[in-house]
């Protein structure tokens, strides 16, 4: 006969189940693909959710995929390929729980795509976005205007340097940058762009007022322009570039990031308010996008999986993602201790190097009405030098300089991309340089050579006709050599860059080929500066 069970043996019976089938699920949704697989449509539906929210109260726009909480970032991204590190150690732009920053860290970070930058700035001032991206150049137009001063935009990674991505192109007839004089260029305006132009035309010995700028909003508009009959020359985006040429017969691509290779360097920036509130945030997700970086240098398919994260934010194949990537240099730990001016032994360009310079150039040319502060006191530092302790070893290292081989004598003629004059003092019959002309140097060469750092630089020596010829062909050269070795010793940089011509007398300036007039000896007594592509 059988046996009844009470009604407390029923209970335990059914809790055991109860307990069984607990501890079933929880294996199944931590331990299994389909528990993953469950979790991450999970985080969808409730990022879905949360969106429709933001759309229904009236926010809009990009803004309104931003997630609230304290233990999500909220990051915008713009169609660039320097955020594939961050992308990949996130495993995909939205907030999720396979991400490596909540793995490792504890927190989710969501990538944003907004190229608008205007209404990525009012999400961010309204506090949608919590990390905006912008370039070192670009940065004092968030900083100096006294509508921002009380969110106190604060600089705390530097993402990349273009290195490609950004290019002048010109019509026929143009073939250096001294071409570009009294010609019309368009120009994007305020933006990169500009500071591309602005810094190119240095090169030169030019100045912004010695063209004509169309200004237009975009950089896409600038290639657009660049088709009509109106415009000589447009600084435009890679593939444009390309692009562009192709359907103006006679034009071309004079310059690009690849030879101009340190000037556009993005960065992220973040309120003074949000660092201090989430600083450990902030320092992680520093530590986590180095790490992604280092590894998708170290291996070709984690870069592969990069890049096609990249491609599912943008909505482009996965080949033009890593075309993206080509276009740029990602900079790593190193780059970024250099970038912020934490190596003191470091000679090449800084962040503070192109924010101070073109804070004042902004002002000069009226895009900005008063100078912005300091880099210094714009600039975060914390999540760098925390960082510094952890993220040790080779792939950690900086960018090194470019090594050049020795100059060739056919890069004594080869054409220049751009020539800059300028009259450095020495003693009579003497080749040594002089303070002040160390200090002409500095102010008139420098610049030029760090910004320009992957191109070849070739420094012609010249001279009046007083005295024998070729002696002053002679003395020209060792003239020309003095700055070279300068400019080597005094900035790390590699002295096979340099090509050495001594002229003597025999290259005058136009007009004063008699040297009739002190005047006329002044101005052949000089020495070019002239930029060459390998």
């Amino acid at each position: 006969m059988a046996t009844r069970l009470t009604t407390f043996s029923k209970l335990l019976i059914t809790l055991l189940i109860l307990a069984i089938i607990v501890a079933g699920g929880w294996y199944v949704l931590n331990k299994t693909s389909l528990g993953e697989q469950l979790r991450q449509e999970a985080d969808q539906s409730s990022q879905v959710s949360r969106s429709e929210e933001g759309s229904s109260s009236g926010s809009g726009g990009p803004s309104s995929s931003a997630i609230a909480g304290d233990d999500v970032l909220n990051v915008q991204l713009v169609s660039w390929g320097g955020y594939a590190p961050g992308l990949y150690f996130n495993e995909g732009a939205a907030a999720n729980t396979r991400s490596r920053f909540y793995k490792e860290y504890g927190f989710k970070v969501n990538f944003i795509l907004d190229n608008d930058l205007m209404n990525a700035l009012n999400a961010w001032i309204a506090g949608d976005y919590d990390v905006l991206v912008q370039t070192a150049d670009a940065f004092p137009f968030y900083t100096a205007p006294d509508d921002f001063k009380e969110f106190k935009p604060r600089a705390f990674m530097q993402v990349d340097w273009s290195r490609g991505g950004d290019a002048i192109i010109v019509k026929r007839g143009i073939n250096t940058i001294n071409d570009l004089k009294g010609k019309k260029v368009a120009v994007a305006v305020p933006s990169p762009a500009q500071t591309l132009l602005i810094t190119a035309l240095e090169a030169a010995g030019l100045s912004y007022s010695d063209i004509e700028p169309i200004e237009t909003q975009d950089n896409i508009v600038s290639a657009q322009s660049f088709k009509s009959a109106d415009v000589d020359a447009a600084v435009v985006w890679s593939p444009d570039d390309m692009l562009a040429t192709r359907d103006v017969p006679g034009s071309q691509v004079l310059l690009t990031t690849r030879q101009q290779s340190h000037i556009i360097g993005d960065i992220m920036f973040a309120s003074e308010d949000y660092i201090n509130s989430h600083r450990d945030m902030i320092n992680k997700f520093y530590e986590g996008w180095m790490k992604g970086l280092a590894e998708i240098n170290a291996n070709a398919g984690n870069m592969q999986k990069a890049a096609k994260y990249l491609a599912e934010l943008n909505d482009i194949a996965v080949e033009d993602a890593m075309g993206m990537i080509d276009n740029v240099y990602l900079a790593n730990h190193g780059d970024n201790v250099n970038f912020f001016g934490l190596n003191p032994n470091y000679r090449g360009q800084k962040g503070s190097d192109l924010y101070n310079k073109m804070a004042r150039k902004f002002v000069e040319i009226g895009a900005l009405e008063k100078m912005a502060p300091t880099w210094r006191s714009v600039a975060y530092s914390g999540a760098i030098q925390t960082a510094q302790g952890k993220l040790v070893g080779e792939r950690y290292e900086a960018e090194k300089p470019k090594e050049f081989a020795a100059a060739t004598p056919s890069e004594s003629v080869k054409p220049a991309i751009a020539s800059k004059p300028a009259s450095i003092n020495f003693a009579t019959g003497q080749f040594a340089l002089t303070e002040n002309a160390k200090n002409l140097i500095d102010l008139q060469f420098a610049d030029i050579a760090k910004s320009f750092a992957n191109a070849r630089i070739r420094i012609e020596g010249n001279t009046d006709n007083v005295g024998a010829r070729q002696m002053n062909i002679e003395l020209s050269k060792k003239r020309a050599q003095s700055v070279a070795s300068y400019l080597a010793s005094q900035y790390g940089m590699d002295i096979d860059r340099f090509v050495i011509i001594g002229n003597g007398p025999d290259k005058p300036v136009p007009g004063c080929e008699s040297n009739a007039t002190a005047e006329c000896k002044a101005k052949n007594r000089r020495t070019e500066f002239q930029l060459i592509s390998e």
